[in-house]
Formats: C-alpha cells, structure tokens, sequence
C-alpha cells in the first residue's frame, strides 16, 4: 500500500533547551527563517504524504495556528503589495483537511505517542518523523526511505539509521545488522539504550521509521522500559518477530535540534545553504573565530 500518513509526535517538553521552550512549543524555534515542524511537513510533502498527524499536547497550539490561515496577515500583506510574501505563505499552506491533530494526555514516551494516532492512521503502513531531527539532503530522508519500502513490498518496516561513536551507543536504540545490499540491509536484532560495551553495532535507529499498523496491537499493551516510558523501539522489537525490519543508511547531514549544541549547528548549516545569506555568514564566522 501506498504511504500516504505522517505521524509527528510534538507533545514533549523540550526541556534540553529550556528556558526557550518554557512558553513557546519547541518544534516552533526556528532555523534560519522557518520553524523545525515546516522543515518536517516539508519533508514529507517531498516524499508524497497527503495526511499530517500532529500527537499534541498542551501548549501546543501555535503550531495548529501555524498551518492555519492569517486573513489578518492575508490582507495586510495583499495591502502592501508583498507578493513574494504571499507566494511563499501559499505554498506552505496545506490543503484543507490534510492535517489532523490529537491528544497525548500524559507524557508516557514515544511509543505512546504513536499510540494515540491508532484511529487516525487506521489499517495501512505510515511514517513516523520526529520533528527536532533535521536532515539536510535532496532528496530529503523520508523520500529515500519510502523509494527503499516500495522495493520491499508489503509488510516492511523500515528504519533510518546512522552510525555514531562506540562511546556513544547507550544513548540511541541500536540494531544489528543482517544481509545487507548497499545502503539498506535487513535487522536481525534491536535494543534501546543497551548498556555500554553490549551494543550489536554502531548504527543507531534516527527520527523516521516507515511503520506497518500491526504496531498499534503491541503498543496497546506494551510495558514501560527505559526511562519509564513505553519505547517505540521495544514494540519495534515485538512486531520484529512477526514482521521484518530492514535498515537504511540515508545519505544526508543529521542534526539533533532538541540539544542546544544541535540547534546551533543547524542554524548554520541550513543558513550556509542560503545564497542571500552564505557570504555575510561566513564573514562574520571568520571574524569571530579569529578572535
């Protein structure tokens, strides 16, 4: 089937860059000139989705009131003759209906989250695009998982990886590697967060999963795990016994957002993609490093 549903779970805290988040939704924090959810939507519109599911939570909608429209704007900007202005707010518009929004009520993890869009996704495959990871190539990460899924047919699951330093595989869900053919191989074996010196390789599980609805039955009963929380990774791990998972090494430049560190660096690296601004930003590096 095709995949035509986005699940973007945009409920948590993001207390890693607090105090900035106490008041406004993190995944409204922009890069350059566009909040992290538009880079996402984005994204996914590339790869041909035509459902946007938002898992919510409270103080959440700013980022409802971001895709909706501004009749206030709407006319100012028409008074004023900003056309390109205009341009650009209609393309970034989605078509009515296209998007829905509901409920994670408690903070229960990102296996719950997922949980909650169960009614919406109903019975057929659907992404998962966690909002605070960027990654910047053309074609964009879920483009070239969803191309890797339609050469695998029906019931694959498939997951976007990369590889991280041994000293660091605690902290990121970890797979093992099968039968491999060139950048995607099939997992034969995953864990979350396993302890230092224990992890089955270096390539960690990243923020977009192409997931087949059979997730939803694990999930309803699935315990808690690392954290306390309910891991979408351990119910990954279930449906891998009935189903198979297959890896893809995505070409393209990840960035963490939902760190501080992370944040900057993707301010510079999608800024330094911008003709109107590359030249005055690498001047102002170069004079700042020379100090």
């Amino acid at each position: 089937m095709k995949i035509r549903k986005a699940v973007f779970p945009v409920a948590g805290l993001g207390t890693r860059v607090l105090p900035a988040t106490k008041a406004m939704p993190k995944e409204m924090l922009t890069i350059v000139d566009r909040p992290l959810i538009q880079y996402v939507v984005d994204e996914a519109k590339e790869a041909g989705i035509e459902h946007f599911i938002f898992v919510t939570g409270r103080n959440k909608g700013m980022i409802e009131d971001h895709f909706d429209r501004q009749f206030e704007l709407d006319a100012t900007l028409k008074g004023r003759n900003k056309t390109a202005e205009m341009e650009m707010l209609a393309r970034d518009q989605p078509e009515a209906g296209a998007m829905s929004f509901t409920r994670q009520q408690a903070p229960h993890g990102l296996g719950h989250a997922v949980w909650c869009a169960r009614d919406i996704v109903g019975n057929e495959p659907f992404a998962v695009v966690l909002p605070d990871e960027l990654v910047l190539n053309s074609p964009g990460c879920l483009a070239q998982m969803i191309a890797a899924a339609e050469k695998l047919g029906d019931k694959a699951n498939v997951v976007a990886v990369e590889q991280v330093p041994t000293h660091l595989t605690h902290n990121y869900g970890i797979c093992g590697v099968g039968a491999r053919n060139g950048n995607m191989f099939e997992i034969d074996g995953m864990v979350e967060k396993p302890p230092q010196g224990t992890a089955p390789s270096t390539l960690s599980i990243s923020g977009r999963y192409i997931l087949q609805p059979e997730i939803f039955k694990i999930l309803e009963t699935q315990e808690r795990g690392a954290g306390g929380e309910i891991q979408l990774t351990d119910a990954m791990i279930g449906l891998s016994k009935t189903q198979k998972f297959y890896g893809v090494e995505f070409e393209g430049e990840r960035h963490d957002c939902g760190s501080k560190a992370g944040f900057l660096r993707a301010n510079i690296a999608f800024a330094m993609q911008r003709p109107d601004l590359r030249d005055e930003l690498r001047a102002t590096m170069e004079r700042y490093l020379a100090q």
